[in-house]
């Protein structure tokens, strides 16, 4: 027999738009962990189990790897973004923030990498344009006579050596060895963790 719900009973509320913010901010995430432990061919099942959705809810905000991949390093961008635009940052403290994605995100060390002339050797122009949306935030912050203003190009190319230091299987080896290079470089750069607005 079915059992007909009493006229005070309610079905729990349906978060709608909030759920599928949520499942969506989850889902980058997850992939940016898995990514940094398996490399960015990792198994999408293993990305909705650890963000907590099925397959069918990845899919819908991400019907391909592709766009799972583009949407973490959009992510990483706007987070550097984010550190820079809050009040009472400095060059270091966004620096930081980069240097903690750069740890955290193997595929983001390659955006980081491209530059105008890689637009003749097949760079897309998605890495293209974030490239150039993370100079801009820390060119925000770069005072006149800093090391990295003394040319032009000298910011990006600091980034993009630090970036290749960037190896090691573990988060902690990874970081080290950009906080070296940073020193080498003569850079400093504060704390190494995410921006928490």
């Amino acid at each position: 027999m079915t059992r007909r719900p009493l006229p005070d009973e309610r079905r729990p509320a349906n978060d709608g738009p909030k759920a599928a913010a949520r499942n969506r901010a989850a889902l980058v995430a997850a992939a940016r962990e898995i990514y940094t432990e398996s490399g960015v061919r990792a198994p999408l099942s293993a990305i909705a189990r650890r963000a907590g959705v099925g397959q069918a809810v990845l899919y819908r905000h991400f019907p391909d790897r592709a766009t799972l991949a583009l949407a973490v390093l959009e992510e990483n961008v706007r987070q550097i973004e984010l550190a820079a635009a809050a009040d009472g940052t400095d060059i270091a403290q966004v620096l930081g923030v980069l240097t903690w994605h750069q740890t955290e995100s193997a595929a983001f060390v390659g955006v980081l990498h491209a530059d105008e002339a890689g637009s003749h050797s097949g760079t897309p122009a998605y890495a293209l344009t974030l490239a150039q949306r993370v100079e801009r935030a820390l060119r925000r912050h770069l005072p006149d006579g800093h090391r990295l203003a003394a040319a032009p190009d000298d910011l990006m190319i600091a980034v993009s050596m630090v970036s290749g230091a960037v190896t090691g299987p573990t988060r902690e080896q990874r970081e080290r060895r950009a906080l070296t290079a940073w020193r080498l470089l003569g850079v400093e750069v504060g704390a190494v963790r995410p921006f928490e607005g």
